[in-house]
């Protein structure tokens, strides 16, 4: 071990770096940055560049949009059907290809399931309860044309932040936070950041591209991925306004934030996270030495270092553009598909069972013991956050309570993990979790989030 990190120190202090290189870390970087981290305000509202220029492009294209949607879903479900049944030379022997289209038939099924209920709910024919705007007609008109546009944007120009050793820098800096307080490496922070000031899809399309590069190892991707995808500034803005406590916007976030840091604290040590393995997607083990700053550097000048180093290995600007390009084809046609199957049985359960409300029933008496007003009635919105986040802050805008309502839009912003998107676009990519895992994590994050809400909220109202 001793001749290791003599190695290691001899390596660091040979290093020289030339301007091209320097260059080539700063200057896409800093676009990086500025497009992913830059908080603006835009319309009364703040969000980053990489969202304006994705609703930018939601307006320009239209209605058009569900359309292209349509088209992508049936598309990639056929296309997935005939390599499974053909096995055509030119996709088996490209490993992109292969991996996007020759899938499992149980996602080849996933696939088609998605596929019959969007053409259904664009052609207007069919079950009611498929179709309605509570259900398909919400995944596709509402939720598919964002994704669609995120994922258009934010895939093609992740590289930016991935490629040219901004991850590395700041990964090297923040670890010193990351991984004694939540047990994961600096670079996850840049991903909750990306979540927070942008959208959680975003943040798991980072998460996902990390872990498939063996940057992240099963246990971190999955804790990331249910952990710190967090609901943008914008979008908790839209939930305590839709409980008509705008004007308790302060407040109701930095509540979000205590209750959100807690459960990223105590939830990933729990089952099933903490089972997870600390080993890459290749099932290699994490090495210890893997955060060791050799003697002879401080933190910042061996994350510089390191970043340096993966600035010198980035590829041309053909080979950022392939990269993006990969991006947008995997999210689009790999993801798209799952968020309407999954979404749309989700909302479904939902809005035409009353398993949701059951579910709920074992919360009356810790609702109860809290002093939450109406516990009944706010029971019936907790378990339904794993269909939809805003179907919560729906329900409860009946609700007379000022003090319930803060609880239940607090809460279902903190619970993070609602299958019409964060839990579709999870199960979509090849972050190690399933769809039990995702409903004992959700559950997890209530039972820590709750409380915490609940005590702040007796201190305000």
């Amino acid at each position: 071990m001793p001749n290791r990190q003599f190695r290691v120190k001899k390596v660091a202090e040979k290093q020289t770096h030339n301007i091209k290189t320097i260059l080539t870390f700063i200057i896409p970087s800093l676009i990086g940055l500025l497009l992913f981290m830059t908080p603006i305000s835009y319309q009364d509202a703040i969000t980053i560049p990489i969202a304006i220029v994705s609703k930018g492009l939601q307006a320009l294209l239209g209605d058009a949009l569900t359309a292209i949607v349509t088209g992508v879903v049936v598309f990639t479900a056929l296309a997935s059907a005939m390599t499974k049944l053909l096995k055509p030379a030119f996709i088996t022997s490209n490993a992109f290809l292969n991996s996007l289209l020759n899938i499992s038939p149980m996602w080849l099924l996933t696939r088609i399931l998605g596929a019959v209920f969007i053409l259904l709910t664009f052609s207007g024919v069919g079950p009611e309860a498929i179709r309605s705007g509570d259900t398909g007609a919400l995944v596709l008109n509402d939720l598919l044309p964002v994704l669609f546009c995120v994922f258009i944007f934010a895939g093609m120009l992740l590289p930016l932040l991935l490629n040219f050793g901004l991850l590395e820098l700041f990964g090297t800096m923040l670890t010193k936070i990351m991984r004694p307080i939540f047990n994961l490496p600096g670079r996850s922070a840049i991903d909750c950041m990306a979540s927070w000031l942008g959208d959680g899809s975003v943040g798991i399309l980072m998460t996902s591209k990390q872990y498939e590069s063996r940057l992240y190892t099963q246990r971190e991707a999955a804790v990331i991925g249910t952990t710190f995808s967090a609901v943008s500034i914008t979008f908790s803005l839209v939930v305590i306004s839709q409980v008509r406590l705008e004007h308790m916007f302060v407040p109701f976030y930095l509540t979000v934030c205590l209750a959100g840091i807690m459960a990223a604290i105590i939830v990933p040590k729990l089952p099933p996270l903490c089972w997870k393995k600390d080993k890459y997607i290749d099932d290699t083990p994490r090495h210890p030495d893997d955060e060791v700053i050799p003697d002879g550097h401080g933190v910042f000048s061996w994350g510089l270092d390191q970043a340096l180093n993966k600035a010198s290995k980035a590829g041309g600007i053909k080979h950022t553009l392939t990269d993006g390009l990969k991006n947008v084809i995997d999210m689009v046609f790999g993801v798209i598909p799952v968020v309407m199957a999954i979404g749309t049985v989700a909302l479904i359960i939902a809005e035409y069972t009353p398993i949701f409300d059951y579910l709920g029933m074992p919360f009356i008496p810790l609702l109860e013991l809290l002093q939450v007003p109406e516990a009944t009635e706010a029971s019936k919105t907790i378990v339904v956050g794993f269909a939809d986040m805003f179907i919560p802050s729906i329900l409860a805008s009946s609700i007379e309570s000022d003090m319930t309502r803060f609880v239940i839009a607090a809460m279902s912003v903190t619970q993070l993990i609602y299958m019409s998107e964060v839990g579709a676009l999870l199960l979509g990519s090849k972050i190690p979790v399933n769809i039990f895992e995702l409903f004992v994590v959700f559950i997890l994050r209530t039972l820590v989030t709750l409380p915490i809400i609940a005590g702040v909220a007796h201190l305000i109202f």
